[in-house]
């Protein structure tokens, strides 16, 4: 499971790397080092408009509204989306086919719990680069006409290399993959679902400021490296885990 990320590079560096076309978001983009479901964030989808790739950076909502849902607030129950039952559930099984995006991302947290708490754990690239994270999207129109465009994150199941964290992670694309998912028009659902799988790349996992815990605090203070209590240090329990935030915000 996927409960917080980050975005921590510039509006040129997500443009440069991800080879978008239009940035359809807002044009001031600042560093986010603590994002929470039910917040804005970056999300990029693919047109078939025009030949070849052409990338759009939209912003949507995390945590997703079906477009058939009488009101949204259920947002935070579909912040993640398991992989295996994409296609057979009612909230996402109609958005494979023709609503698939990518989440822009260049890290994510999980937890470990033991006898001092719930240690937060900082996952990136050795270099910090973009961890493209495949999602899904709807529209969902209120009775007064209001708007909101929402997003999920799929998850699979976990790398070797932070398996004895936690079971679960966000179905990171490589760059190749990016066109696969995004699209909706050409690639069909079964070639799409071939490319969500455990993110065979280097990652590593750094404790980190229980900061992160309150989607108040959102800056590099939160990323910052730590020492685990000692309790935490010596006595990890790799039997669980803890997939969200102690406090999950609403």
């Amino acid at each position: 499971m996927c409960g917080r990320f980050t975005l921590t590079q510039d509006r040129k560096a997500i443009i440069d790397d991800l080879d978008v076309a239009e940035w359809e978001a807002a044009a001031e983009h600042r560093p986010r080092f603590n994002v929470a479901p039910t917040q804005p964030a970056l999300t990029l989808t693919g047109s078939g408009a025009a030949p070849g790739s052409h990338r759009v950076v939209h912003e949507m909502r995390w945590g997703l509204v079906p477009g058939w849902a009488a009101d949204p607030s259920t947002a935070s129950k579909r912040i993640n989306a398991r992989a295996e039952t994409l296609v057979e559930k009612p909230s996402f099984r109609n958005l494979v086919p023709r609503r698939r995006c990518v989440v822009v991302a260049d890290g994510f947290f999980e937890w470990q719990r033991s006898a001092a708490g719930a240690q937060p754990y900082y996952i990136h690239t050795p270099g910090r680069a973009l961890l493209p994270m495949a999602g899904l999207w709807d529209r969902w129109k209120g009775p007064g006409g209001e708007v909101l465009t929402t997003f999920t994150i799929v998850t699979t199941a976990a790398s070797n290399g932070i398996s004895w964290l936690h079971d679960r992670m966000p179905a990171i694309l490589e760059r190749g993959e990016l066109d696969g998912w995004l699209d909706t028009e050409r690639v069909p659902v079964e070639d799409a679902m071939a490319l969500i799988k455990p993110f065979a790349g280097a990652l590593e996992i750094e404790p980190v400021s229980k900061l992160v815990n309150s989607p108040r605090y959102d800056s590099a203070e939160v990323i910052r490296r730590v020492e685990p209590e000692p309790a935490v240090q010596g006595s990890l329990d790799f039997s669980g885990g803890c997939s969200s935030p102690p406090t999950r915000p609403e």
